[in-house]
C-alpha cells in the first residue's frame, strides 16, 4: 500500500533540555532503546505502516550515529526510485529551548522537499515521543476536517515540563499550544498532519519569524488557519531525560504496556542485524529481563535490559540496570540501578550501583 495523500517530515535537529553523556556524540533520534531499536525507528516505522513512501529526515549535527543506523531507509521501505529516504540538512545548531521540535528556520531551508512534492498533506514528526498509531485513519480525519493542520494529542497521564499542551475549543479546534503540561491535560506528542498549500504559505510568511518553532510564529494566526485536533487514545511516551529514559524503558519490561507499543498489525522496524539468539550457560540464572540476541548469560541478570552482544560472566549479576551493546560484565561484578552505554567492560569484582532515584550513567567506551 503506497499512500498518495502524504509525505513526511522527522526532524532530529534538536537536543533535550538536560546534559546526558548518551547525547555527547550521538542526537536524541539514534539514542538505543529497548536493547534492539533506536528512538529514529518509531517516527518511521509509523510512516511506513501509513504506506508514506517519502520522508524527509532533518541531520542534527552530530549526524553520523543516526545516518548510519537508517542508511538509504531499505528497512523502512524507503529505498525507492521514486520518493524513498531524503536526509536533508539541518542547521548547523541546535536548541535546548522547552518544545522546540519543529524548527522554522528547518523547515524554511528545506522548502524545495515540500515544493516538488504533489501530495496535499505533510506529516511533521519527532522523535522523542514515541507511540505506535493509525496514521492513514488520522490522514483521512485531517482530510474529513477540512482544517489546515491537525495536531495529535493524549490524555497527560503524568506531569511534563519538557511537553507543550493543547487548549482545544468548540469543535475539537485548538485556540492554543502552551509549555509544559499537567496531568489529565491534553498533551501534544509532537505529531501533526498540514496542508502542503498552508505549509509553504507559512514558509513564505514567516521569514522573519524562523529562529522560532511553527507554532510559535503562527500562534497569532490560529483562527486564520483553522487548526483542528486529533485525540490518540493509545500509548506515548516521551524521552526527555536519562530518568524517563530509564523510568519508560523499565515499564515496558510488562507486556500490558509493550504490547500497546509492538503490535503485530503495525511492527516497529528497525536495522536488520545477522546475531545469533542469546546464550544461556549451565547456572545462569534471568528474570524479568529483555535480552537481545547475541547475548551470552553466565550470570545472572533481573528485571534489566539488555542489547545485542552483551556477555555477563559467571559469578557476575546484572540487576534494574540497561546494558547497551557490547558490553561485558566480568566476572564477580555488580551492576545495579545502572545505564551503561556501548562497549564498556565492568572490571572483575567491581560494584556500580545507582539508586531508583539517582541512576548511574555510563558513557560509551568509558570503562576499558
Amino acid at each position: 500500500m503506497i499512500n498518495q495523500k502524504a509525505i513526511g517530515y522527522i526532524t532530529a535537529n534538536y537536543s533535550g533540555t538536560e546534559k546526558s553523556v548518551l547525547v555527547e556524540n550521538r542526537s536524541i533520534a539514534s539514542v538505543p532503546f529497548m536493547g534492539r531499536y533506536r528512538l529514529i525507528d518509531f517516527p518511521l516505522s509509523n510512516m511506513a505502516n501509513a504506506g508514506i513512501r517519502t520522508v524527509g529526515l532533518v541531520l542534527p549535527g552530530n549526524w553520523r550515529s543516526i545516518l548510519d543506523h537508517v542508511g538509504h531507509g531499505k528497512d523502512w521501505m524507503l529505498d525507492r526510485k521514486k520518493g524513498g529516504l531524503f536526509p536533508v540538512p539541518g542547521n548547523p545548531y541546535g536548541t535546548t529551548k522547552q518544545g522546540m521540535r519543529f524548527l522554522l528556520r528547518d523547515i524554511i531551508s528545506n522548502k524545495e522537499l515540500f515544493e516538488r512534492s504533489e501530495a496535499p498533506y505533510v506529516v511533521m514528526m519527532a522523535s522523542n515521543i514515541i507511540f505506535n498509531l493509525e496514521l492513514d485513519e488520522i490522514i483521512d480525519a485531517h482530510e474529513r476536517s477540512g482544517a489546515g493542520i491537525t495536531m495529535v494529542y493524549v490524555n497527560a497521564e503524568r506531569k511534563h515540563t519538557d511537553c507543550s499542551r493543547l487548549i482545544i475549543g468548540d469543535r475539537g479546534r485548538v485556540q492554543k499550544v502552551e509549555p509544559g503540561c499537567e496531568y489529565g491535560d491534553n498533551k501534544f506528542i509532537d505529531c501533526f498532519v498540514i496542508n502542503r498549500d498552508v505549509l509553504l504559505q507559512i514558509i513564505d510568511r514567516y521569514q522573519s519569524a524562523d529562529y522560532l518553532d511553527i507554532f510559535e510564529a503562527i500562534a497569532g494566526d490560529f483562527g486564520l488557519i483553522d487548526v483542528c485536533s486529533y485525540e490518540f487514545k493509545g500509548y506515548a511516551i516521551g524521552i526527555f531525560n536519562e530518568k524517563t529514559y530509564y523510568d519508560r524503558s523499565m515499564e515496558l519490561r510488562d507486556p500490558l504496556f509493550a504490547d500497546q507499543l509492538f503490535r503485530k498489525d503495525r511492527p516497529i522496524m528497525t536495522k536488520a542485524h545477522d546475531a545469533p539468539p542469546a546464550k544461556y550457560f549451565t547456572g545462569s540464572n534471568a528474570t524479568n529481563s529483555l535480552i537481545s540476541a547475541g547475548c551470552e548469560i553466565q550470570g545472572t541478570v533481573r528485571g534489566s535490559i539488555l542489547a545485542r552482544g552483551v556477555i555477563v560472566e559467571s559469578g557476575a549479576s546484572v540487576t534494574n540496570s540497561i546494558i547497551m551493546q557490547s558490553c561485558v560484565i566480568k566476572s564477580g561484578a555488580r551492576v545495579e540501578n545502572a545505564i551503561l552505554d556501548k562497549g564498556n567492560t565492568v572490571p572483575a569484582n567491581t560494584e556500580l550501583r545507582g539508586t531508583p532515584d539517582a541512576i548511574l550513567v555510563v558513557g560509551k567506551n568509558q570503562m576499558l
